[in-house]
C-alpha cells in the first residue's frame, strides 16, 4: 500500500473489503433467491473449460437474458472488488500476477466449498470468469492509482 494513505483510509478500505466478502459469501452460499439451499443433494460439476459459457450462449434465447447475465456477467462482476481492494490493502498485491493468483485461489476455494457443501456447483468456467473479474478489478485499481498520482502531482 502506498505510504501516502492514512490509517483511516486503510481502515475504511479494510471494512469495505470485509463487507464485500461477507456479501459475496452470503450470495454464493446462503441466498435463497439464487437457489442456494441445502435441499439439492446431488453433486454437479463441470471440468471442461468454456462448456457452461458456450451452453449459456447457445441457449440464451431459452434461458432468458436475466439468467445469462446472472451467470456470466455476475461471475465476473462479483470478483471485480476483490481485484480492486486487494492491491489497496496489501502492498505485495500491487503486482498483477500475485493478485490474479490470489483471486484464482479464492475462487477455487469457493468452488470446492460449493461442491463439498452441495450448494451451487463446481464449475471450471466460474474460475475463469471470476479470475477475469479480478483482472478487471486490478485494472480499476491501476486507474484509481493513476488518478490519485495525477491529483497529488497537481497539488505540488
Amino acid at each position: 500500500m502506498s505510504d501516502e494513505r492514512t490509517i483511516g483510509q486503510r481502515f475504511f478500505c479494510f471494512i469495505l473489503f470485509c463487507c464485500y466478502l461477507a456479501a459475496l459469501i452470503y450470495f454464493l452460499f446462503f441466498s435463497e433467491s439464487l437457489g442456494r439451499t441445502f435441499s439439492e443433494r446431488t453433486y454437479h460439476y463441470n471440468l471442461i473449460p468454456f462448456h457452461e459459457i458456450k451452453r449459456f450462449y447457445t441457449y440464451a434465447h431459452r434461458l432468458g437474458f436475466g439468467a445469462v447475465c446472472l451467470n456470466l456477467a455476475g461471475n465476473v462482476l462479483a470478483f471485480v472488488p476483490f481485484g480492486t481492494f486487494l492491491p489497496l490493502l496489501i502492498k505485495k498485491c500491487q503486482n498483477l500476477m500475485r493478485t490474479l493468483l490470489l483471486g484464482f485461489e479464492f475462487s477455487l476455494l469457493v468452488e470446492v466449498l460449493q461442491l463439498l457443501s452441495k450448494v451451487g456447483s463446481f464449475d471450471v468456467d466460474d474460475l475463469l470468469l471470476n479470475t477475469l473479474g479480478v483482472l478487471i478489478g486490478y485494472i480499476v485499481f491501476l486507474i484509481m492509482e493513476g488518478c490519485r498520482k495525477k491529483k497529488r502531482k497537481k497539488k505540488r
